[in-house]
């Protein structure tokens, strides 16, 4: 099973083969039930956790006005929440219960950590984090969320299993 899979333009992958498991699916599985469920790009597994990963790309050649793309607008960060909470059911059905972190990667024109780490906070305060506290005796539906750029993913010890890299 090939598990390097490529965004939708086409420029970049990323490598699963060090996950337990992994699909790039959802969205072909959403399309064939006929729901109206958004999904993630990519969901990775390791022996402890579970990876749901959305991915955006505003600054590769050719890309359609990257200037209009503005990922801090109340429709995107709504966008990006709808996509975790409606692929939490595809995890749901196929009994996959670990630790779940969300990450954002992000790249555009003008973008820095210190967008990023903005974006991040907004997101946090839409995703379940509040929810679970108040309600969740213990269970959790998410442990963490972060936006990161390509090269802050591919730095990191943890996400950088699964490198990032242009299609060659």
């Amino acid at each position: 099973m090939n598990r390097v899979f490529t965004e939708e333009n086409e420029r970049y992958q990323i490598d699963c083969s060090e996950a337990v498991w992994a699909t790039e699916e959802l969205h072909v599985e959403y399309t064939a039930a006929n729901s109206s469920l958004n999904d993630v790009d990519w969901i990775m597994e390791s022996q402890e956790k579970l990876y749901l990963v959305e991915y955006k790309n505003a600054n590769i050649p050719g890309a359609v006005n990257p200037g209009a793309f503005q990922p801090s607008t109340d429709k995107m960060i709504n966008k990006v929440v709808k996509k975790y909470y409606d692929s939490l059911h595809y995890l749901y059905l196929l009994g996959k219960e670990k630790t779940k972190e969300y990450i954002y990667i992000l790249e555009y024109p003008n973008g820095d950590s210190v967008s990023r780490k903005m974006i991040r906070n907004r997101l946090k305060t839409k995703l379940p984090f509040a929810l679970q506290e108040n309600v969740g005796e213990e269970r959790k539906l998410i442990h963490k969320v972060e936006v990161l750029s390509i090269e802050e993913w591919n730095a990191s010890e943890e996400y950088g299993k699964f490198p990032i890299s242009e299609v060659l």
